[in-house]
C-alpha cells in the first residue's frame, strides 16, 4: 500500500488493517494510541477531531516502521524507547526488562507501608531504576540505592535518574557472589523483583518478551528457581535494620516455599499479597 498523501484517518486504518492479525482489537488500539501520541502528540480525541489533517511522509514513513518493527514481535516500549512507569517516563533498551504494573503495585505496597519519610532504601536487581525511582518521588526524604549486575542497566537507569531529577545512588553488584565484607551499608527497606521464571516456563512465553528482553533478568534455573530470593534473603539478614522490611516481587507457584524459606531464616511478619488479578504476586516480611 503506497501512499504519497495521507490523513490522520487514513493512516489510522493502514495500521488496523496491516496489524490485525496479529493484536487483537484492544491491543491494537492502545498500540496506535501509544504511537500517534508519542510521534505526533495526537490524543485519542485528536485522531478522531483532526482525521483529515495531513500527515508528511517523514510522518507517514514512522509509522509504516513502527509496523514493521510490530511484525517482529519487538515491544512497543522498545520501538518508541521509553516506557511510563508510576507516573515517570523511563528509558527503556534491550538491556532492561520492561516495568510492568505488577511491579506499580509493588511500590504502592511499599509506600503505604511505609510511612516515615527517613528512610535508606535498597533495590537489588534495579534494571531501569523503576523501583527505586518510584519511591524517591513518592517518598522524597528517603535515601534511595540500587545495585544490578549489568553494566547496561545501571547506564540506562542512571539516565533515568537524570532526567526524572531523581537521586537513587546505583551501583553494579553481583547478590550471588558479593562479599558481605565489601558492603557495610544498613537498610530500613530492601526490596527487589529478581529473576523468578524458570527456564522450563520459556515455552509458554510470548516472542516479544523471549526474543527481545534480557533473559540475565527473566529467567533462573529449574532446579533451583529460589536461587536469588535466598541469596537477597541472606544479604537482607545482615543488611536491614532493626525492624527492618524486605519486599518481593514473585512467581505465583513458588509463594508457599518462599515463605518457608523466609521462616527457616527467622524472618517475621511474613506475608503474601495478590496482585490485581487475584495472583500471589508480592511478598513482605521483617528481619
Amino acid at each position: 500500500m503506497e501512499i504519497i498523501e495521507i490523513t490522520i484517518g487514513a493512516a489510522t486504518d493502514y495500521f488496523r488493517e496491516e496489524l490485525k492479525e496479529i493484536l487483537d482489537e484492544s491491543e491494537l488500539e492502545q498500540t496506535m494510541q501509544i504511537i500517534f501520541s508519542h510521534y505526533f502528540k495526537l490524543d485519542r480525541i485528536d485522531l478522531t477531531l483532526r482525521k483529515g489533517d495531513v500527515l508528511s511522509p517523514n510522518d507517514f514513513q514512522k509509522i509504516k516502521d513502527v509496523i514493521t518493527a510490530l511484525k517482529t514481535n519487538k515491544p512497543i516500549a522498545q520501538i518508541i524507547g521509553v516506557w511510563e512507569f508510576y507516573g515517570l517516563l523511563l528509558k527503556v533498551n534491550e538491556h532492561t526488562l520492561i516495568p510492568r504494573p505488577e511491579t506499580e503495585e509493588l511500590v504502592r505496597l511499599i509506600i503505604e507501608e511505609n510511612t516515615n519519610e527517613e528512610l535508606s532504601i535498597l533495590d537489588i536487581g534495579t534494571g531501569t531504576g523503576c523501583i527505586p525511582l518510584a519511591l524517591k518521588k513518592e517518598i522524597p526524604n528517603a535515601e534511595l540505592f540500587a545495585y544490578d549486575i549489568s553494566e547496561e542497566a545501571l547506564e540506562i537507569a542512571s539516565e533515568n535518574s537524570k532526567n526524572n531529577n531523581l537521586e537513587v545512588t546505583f551501583s553494579k553488584v553481583d547478590i550471588l557472589t558479593y562479599e558481605s565484607q565489601e558492603l557495610k551499608d544498613k537498610f530500613d527497606v530492601i526490596v527487589s523483583n529478581p529473576p523468578y521464571i524458570p527456564y522450563k516456563e520459556k515455552a509458554l512465553m510470548h516472542a516479544n518478551v523471549l526474543d527481545f528482553e534480557p533473559h540475565i533478568a527473566l529467567f533462573v534455573e529449574d532446579t533451583n528457581p529460589l536461587l536469588f530470593y535466598n541469596a537477597i534473603a541472606n544479604f537482607a539478614i545482615d543488611h536491614l535494620k532493626e525492624n527492618g522490611k524486605l519486599y518481593f516481587e514473585i512467581n505465583e507457584q513458588y509463594g508457599s516455599e518462599l515463605v518457608q524459606l523466609l521462616i527457616d531464616k527467622s524472618f517475621k511478619n511474613i506475608n503474601i499479597v495478590k496482585d490485581i488479578n487475584e495472583k500471589d504476586r508480592m511478598v513482605s516480611c521483617n528481619i
